[in-house]
């Protein structure tokens, strides 16, 4: 969330990167977040003051009582017990505030960093970069040519499934519902090595491999920002008040959880492969065909910890890493720059990167690289140890798919028939232990 320094010393920025995000009511918002830190401030200056006159005059009681001047001590405490009343009801103030404060400053969405377009939707991102054609500066998804055709019709990845066998999504309806296929054969082959070829990638990049639960208690959700903002799109087991996740991010990040890091340990670099739940409640036709949206999938995360001063540089690197995946994987790319509309609660700067489906003539979303700042630290209580003065600070937290396996499956299947099946790039080659799927 964000810190009240900073919507103390720089509330017309706040408020104007919160426009610019299209939150609604941001002034107000900020107004009413104010106020409330004022009577919290106000209470514990009046409680600070009530304690210490109540400590001063509870010193006096005992000289007076040694001087014979019983009625003077008798005054002195009844005067000590209406100043403890009254801190009491100024306790209550104080606290009542505060919950006030977290959850107001819970509601409030991560401010955008100035790099961020301005724009209200998908079509306003821009796209600044492609493996397809250039790209000019102002170029946005709603004015970018996408149409690609190399004169070969192409057949949909829920077809090719069905012709080999490769996934069944009937099956999944059977035992689960919509939503939740069941890979099997070279389907279930082909998961499990983008998977491994994913996870030995991000190690040769120097991430620590993880191995979380895909579970959390409330707290987790609230430190990375799902909660309150995505409780929809959570499954929640009610008795036991746990959420399954809907990223690895939400476990990996809350590592770092009231934690203080020494500078000399920075940047964290971890990833993690998960299996990711998500209700995606009200979503309807095409888009969610096949592989297009799922209930449960699997997707390797990628998660940094930083310096504020290095924060960048770790996000540009972020970006790179999941562009060569997609060039060893050999697929149509672009990356967006997402506009401040359609940027998530919690991120600072968000890119996505889409593969292109020539079967489907659309660009699925396969990532998203976001640098959040110190929106979520100051959730976490995630705070640097400066080792020149000790000192200690927010850091800052970045993190991204690397990659989420079913657009990424399905775009496989797609730019890759033959007449004689289903080629497999060379770089997963040597975990496929094939060339060809037939």
């Amino acid at each position: 969330m964000l810190t009240l320094k900073l919507i103390n010393e720089e509330t017309e920025r706040v408020i104007r990167g919160l426009e610019k995000k299209h939150f609604n009511g941001a002034k107000e918002a900020i107004e009413e977040v104010m106020a409330t830190d004022k009577k919290r401030r106000q209470a514990q200056t009046e409680l600070d003051q009530n304690l210490s006159q109540a400590k001063k005059l509870a010193a006096e009681i005992g000289g007076l009582m040694k001087q014979g001047r019983r009625d003077e001590a008798e005054e002195v405490k009844a005067k000590v017990a209406a100043l403890k009343e009254a801190s009491k009801a100024l306790e209550e103030q104080k606290a009542n505030a505060e919950a006030e404060l977290t959850r107001l400053l819970c509601a409030i969405p991560n401010i955008p960093y100035d790099l961020v377009p301005e724009g209200a939707a998908a079509e306003d991102n821009l796209v600044v970069k492609s493996n397809l054609r250039e790209c000019k500066p102002g170029d946005t998804v709603g004015n970018w040519d996408t149409v690609v055709d190399n004169g070969e019709a192409k057949v949909p990845h829920w077809e090719l499934a069905k012709k080999y066998n490769l996934i069944d999504f009937d099956l999944g309806v059977k035992i689960t519902g919509a939503g939740f296929p069941v890979y099997r054969g070279w389907g279930a082959r082909l998961q499990r090595a983008l998977i491994n070829f994913f996870l030995d990638e991000a190690r040769a990049a120097g991430y620590e491999e993880i191995m979380p639960p895909t579970v959390v208690n409330a707290d987790s959700g609230y430190g990375t920002g799902q909660l309150p903002d995505k409780e929809g799109q959570m499954y929640h087991c009610d008795l036991d008040d746990l959420y399954l996740i809907p990223t690895a991010e939400v476990p990996v990040t809350n590592i770092y959880r009231d934690v203080i890091i020494d500078e000399k340990d920075l940047p964290i670099k971890n990833c993690a492969y998960t299996q990711c739940f998500r209700r995606e409640a009200g979503s309807y036709g095409k888009d969610v065909r096949g592989l297009n949206r799922l209930h449960e999938f699997s997707k390797i995360e990628i998660v940094r910890i930083d310096t504020p001063e290095h924060s960048d540089e770790s996000h540009k690197e972020m970006l790179a890493h999941v562009e060569g995946l997609l060039q060893k994987l050999e697929l149509p790319y672009r990356i967006l720059r997402l506009c401040g509309g359609d940027m998530s609660f919690t991120s600072s700067i968000c890119y996505d990167f889409e593969v292109y489906s020539e079967a489907q003539k659309r660009w699925l979303e396969v990532s998203s690289v976001s640098n959040f700042d110190t929106y979520q630290a100051n959730r976490l209580k995630c705070r640097i140890r400066r080792t020149a003065d000790k000192k200690t600070e927010l850091a800052h937290t970045l993190n991204g798919s690397a990659l989420a396996l079913p657009r990424i499956v399905a775009a496989l299947l797609e730019n890759n028939q033959t007449a004689d099946g289903i080629r497999i790039p060379k770089a997963l080659v040597p975990y496929m232990g094939c060339e060809m799927i037939k």
